[in-house]
């Protein structure tokens, strides 16, 4: 897990595929977050980001760093706990303009029963999974 948190925190922008009915969505991210031994993400409550994930938890990730590439299969579960919230924002204080703990908007999820795969051009695909 910590492999797959520091490649994603190096490419900076990472994109998060979900299902929007019968279509996919896919949007650049670029929080990524250890806490308590999980992986979480952060995004606006209000967005349709979420709304995607509520009807389907089930997202890939996708990143790439200029010579290898990461596909991170996974299910986003919610944690709606100040803790957390206050972690991630304390990892991104730009964040703090846009969001706050329990502001109503602010939404981390982290990632359950993960698959990620890391690929490069020639080399043998490794796959970390939590």
């Amino acid at each position: 897990m910590q492999t797959v948190h520091d490649f994603l925190k190096k490419t900076g922008t990472y994109y998060l595929a979900t299902v929007d009915g019968d279509a996919p969505r896919v949007r650049p991210f670029g929080t990524i977050h250890l806490f308590e031994g999980k992986l979480y993400i952060q995004t606006g409550k209000k967005k349709d980001v979420v709304k995607q994930i509520a009807a389907n938890p089930n997202v890939e990730i996708a990143a790439f760093d200029g010579e290898t590439w990461i596909r991170v299969a996974c299910t986003l579960v919610e944690d709606n706990r100040a803790e957390v919230q206050e972690s991630l924002l304390a990892d991104y204080p730009s964040l703090r303009g846009m969001y706050a703990v329990n502001d109503g908007n602010n939404v981390v999820f982290y990632l359950k029963d993960a698959t990620a795969t890391f690929f490069t051009f020639g080399g043998e695909p490794k796959v970390v999974q939590w």
